[in-house]
């Protein structure tokens, strides 16, 4: 957990505490003032089993709940405390829900942006000028070679601006004519390869929005499908479609195996909620409605659901305050109110 979420809950813990934390159960207390009533109004027939039985019941009600007492399922946070913990709600109501197709990719430079740069004229190599990794502008020298044919020194100039991304000569050494001693590639831009196998294939096409992310991460960046290619990937038998990002920063490096979700169309549904408002309770779905300072614990039975939300089919009405952050906070609470009811 971030610690900035762990302050949060330390804080809600420690104010809900000394506020009483959790709801009680109001019918329990008037439970028990009508059980002593029943048991006044028997006599002493029995008095021997009676008081056995009674025995009995008092020992089960010493673990766990206690007769007539239900787990709370709700809590009360005052505002102000809610607003410092990041607790937020926001009005359920209609959205879409992608249809999406998770995909492997690998990042590839551009054709057309990469240049292999070879000797005019054998001769050994006079100076190198630029190293791997290094960044080069168009026109900048990349090397001087004494030239075996005029007897003059030369010089190797970068045909575009981009990154240095081999080199193949030394000084000293003769430079072969025709043999590449230099590669720079532009990367300010490049291709995601996105390799889609079987049936999955026939729902690409140019224009399909695209979020590509490197391996581990869930945030990435947003492109489009630009072209598909038209025939397969030899080693893995799959088509592959193509997608560009920009890559300003040098973050994104060809090569990288990356990720991505393809979102094939958009579903609009009658009611829906972002995923950061859904948690797990007794093996149930469950919401948060929020009623002034009260956060009520609410089963939902959900339908279609994408990376970012979920189609709530029952169990939730269109304009009701649903808490879409911090909403483990909610759970937590009312599960320690939980705990404490049950000792």
């Amino acid at each position: 957990m971030k610690p900035e979420l762990l302050i949060a809950a330390g804080l809600l813990a420690l104010t809900l505490s000394a506020c009483g934390g959790a709801e009680k159960n109001p019918a329990a207390p008037a439970a028990a003032a009508q059980g002593k009533d029943d048991h006044a109004g028997e006599g002493h027939a029995d008095e021997g089993q009676s008081g056995h039985a009674h025995k009995e019941a008092a020992g089960e009600a010493g673990h766990g709940e206690k007769e007539g007492e239900e787990k709370p399922e709700a809590t009360t946070i005052p505002n102000e405390i809610a607003r410092r913990s990041g607790i937020v709600a926001a009005a359920a109501g209609p959205g879409t829900v992608a249809d999406e197709h998770d995909v492997q990719g690998l990042i590839t430079p551009l054709e057309g942006r990469v240049a292999r740069i070879t000797a005019r004229y054998p001769g050994p190599v006079r100076s190198l000028r630029a190293n791997i990794g290094d960044p080069v502008k168009a026109g900048q020298t990349l090397a001087t070679i004494d030239s075996n044919l005029s007897l003059t020194t030369y010089s190797i100039a970068a045909p575009i601006s981009g990154v240095v991304l081999a080199r193949n000569a030394a000084i000293g050494e003769v430079a072969v004519e025709g043999t590449p001693l230099f590669e720079i590639a532009d990367l300010s831009t490049l291709w995601v390869d996105l390799h889609v196998f079987g049936a999955d294939a026939s729902h690409l096409r140019p224009g399909l929005p695209v979020t590509v992310m490197r391996m581990g991460d869930e945030k990435g960046v947003d492109t489009v499908i630009d072209r598909i290619l038209p025939g397969t990937a030899t080693a893995s038998q799959s088509t592959v479609a193509r997608a560009p990002i920009k890559n300003p920063d040098g973050l994104w490096r060809p090569g990288s195996a990356v990720h991505a979700r393809v979102t094939v169309e958009q579903q609009p549904v009658a009611l829906a909620v972002p995923l950061t408002a859904l948690q797990r309770m007794d093996d149930c779905d469950v919401v948060f409605v929020r009623d002034g300072e009260r956060y009520s614990a609410r089963p939902v039975k959900l339908g279609r659901r994408d990376a970012r939300r979920a189609e709530v089919l029952s169990g939730l009405k269109a304009g009701e305050q649903v808490v879409v952050e911090q909403s483990f906070l909610i759970k937590a609470d009312i599960e320690k109110s939980g705990a404490s009811h049950e000792h």
